[in-house]
């Protein structure tokens, strides 16, 4: 259960002396704390706590979530990540691109920009965002492009992100909600059939369970036409398009960064 998967990751992160609980030495059969240990740091009776981690119980109230989250010492997207796991949503409405999203993306013409579905399929993007992020695949056939399979198995996308390890888990991160939020989502579970079965660092980095919204990013970039350049990149949720986002890069005004953004510009249109 992703529930149970998720409590013991955060539980084995948190060491006895850090939550105050007194080692009287001994070897201990877990990494970190025990059930019985979190359950009485929370003040919820051990049967109950283990019910939760087992995800048999889909009422727990607001107050044990956040006894849990205290405990735990989870931070704001671990907590909203707890709070969906433990409500057990169901899943999500046929994904679908409204045209007027689709004419305001292919209107911005200064800066990449693209919408990325629940499970990190490009579902629009500008002339911009392929040529920063993936000149060497279709501009035309963006539904073929699956942003989290081109950080794990894309040569070129090894090359261009410079601190690939960060995106890396930055995009397991990412996955971790969205597979939190869509437990019934087809697509979403083989996607992550698939990059478990070509991917080690993949696996790796799973099993560690980072859990991050990712909503704002400044990252290095070496591009092949321009050489190196940051950029920032903001999420936007589209509040009517359930789990789809804006994604728009930008560089500071003035930099050189905007300087090679400009010069990637004008290559496209030369």
């Amino acid at each position: 259960m992703e529930l149970g998967e998720f409590l013991r990751a955060r539980r084995a992160r948190i060491s006895p002396g850090d939550a105050g609980v007194r080692d009287y030495g001994g070897r201990r059969r877990v990494p970190g704390l025990r059930r019985e240990e979190l359950a009485r740091l929370a003040g919820i009776s051990v049967p109950y706590y283990t019910r939760l981690e087992q995800g048999r119980n889909h009422n727990a109230s607001d107050s044990v979530l956040d006894a849990v989250a205290r405990v735990l010492r989870l931070n704001a997207d671990e907590r909203a990540h707890l709070y969906r796991l433990a409500r057990g949503n169901g899943a999500a409405e046929p994904e679908r691109l409204r045209p007027s999203v689709r004419v305001m993306i292919e209107s911005m013409t200064d800066v990449p920009a693209l919408v990325m579905g629940r499970r990190t399929d490009v579902l629009v993007w500008n002339r911009l965002a392929h040529a920063l992020l993936a000149p060497h695949l279709d501009f035309a056939a963006p539904q073929d492009v699956n942003l989290a399979r081109l950080v794990f198995l894309d040569q070129h996308t090894r090359r261009l992100y410079v601190d690939h390890e960060r995106k890396k888990r930055d995009a397991v991160a990412h996955l971790r909600m969205v597979a939190g939020a869509y437990p019934g989502d087809r697509g979403i579970t083989d996607l992550i059939d698939e990059l478990s079965a070509l991917s080690k660092d993949f696996v790796t980095l799973w099993s560690e369970y980072p859990v991050r919204n990712c909503a704002s990013n400044t990252r290095e970039y070496d591009h092949p036409v321009v050489g190196r350049l940051t950029l920032t990149d903001e999420l936007m949720l589209l509040p009517d398009d359930e789990g789809q986002r804006v994604v728009v890069y930008t560089a500071a005004t003035g930099s050189s960064s905007a300087s090679a953004l400009a010069a990637l510009v004008h290559h496209l249109v030369s």
